[in-house]
């Protein structure tokens, strides 16, 4: 049995931080996952970033509000759905995701979460699970699944390592030339052929 392990932000949708960042022209905030291995490290310093702006979760859920799917994720989303079972790992929180997720029709989303003070700034955030791609392509593994996953980032290549197949999309040059073993697609459609051809390994 098949599943289909997709990353979110640069997958499905544009990276919420840069269009923070670009809105509140902040441009510190532009560090992503593309730029810095070490999640923890990144999330601790946008979170100093914002404590010293006086900016918090209502300013963020404000600019995503106004975030569509990347043009052709829905529909590639809805046929791979139609092919097999589908989950998305991201890095990413619940107070973040879910306006998106109900554009993309509610893929079923593995997530982080926030803890937010009572005058809505971001005190801290807690993850699922440590290494939580990777965590969870290992537990899907264990329970009979044969996974198929996808990213862009550094902090997907974990999970894309451990599973039978593995892509990149729309990465960075340097992540691509770093893993050129890794088929790296750019556009939607090939994307999912790609995909499709895993499904019959």
């Amino acid at each position: 049995m098949n599943i289909v392990c997709l990353d979110m932000e640069g997958v499905l949708v544009p990276e919420i931080w840069i269009a923070f960042a670009e809105s509140t022209g902040i441009p510190e905030l532009k560090k992503t996952t593309r730029d810095e291995p070490d999640y923890d490290k990144l999330m601790r310093y946008r979170l100093e970033i914002l404590k010293d702006r006086g900016l918090g979760l209502k300013e963020i859920q404000e600019v995503i509000a106004g975030i569509d799917p990347l043009p052709g994720a829905k529909e590639f989303l809805d046929e791979l759905r139609a092919l097999t079972q589908v989950i998305v790992i991201s890095d990413t929180f619940e107070q973040f995701a879910a306006p998106l997720m109900k554009k993309l029709d509610r893929p079923t989303l593995f997530c982080n979460t926030l803890i937010v003070g009572e005058d809505g700034s971001i005190a801290d955030y807690r993850m699922r699970v440590e290494k939580s791609k990777l965590t969870t392509v290992k537990a899907l593994q264990s329970i009979g699944y044969e996974t198929i996953a996808a990213g862009d980032s550094f902090n997907d290549l974990a999970m894309i390592r451990a599973s039978k197949a593995g892509f990149l999309f729309r990465s960075t040059e340097q992540i691509k030339k770093d893993n050129p073993d890794l088929p790296a697609y750019d556009e939607f459609p090939e994307f999912l052929e790609g995909i499709k051809k895993a499904l019959t390994m």
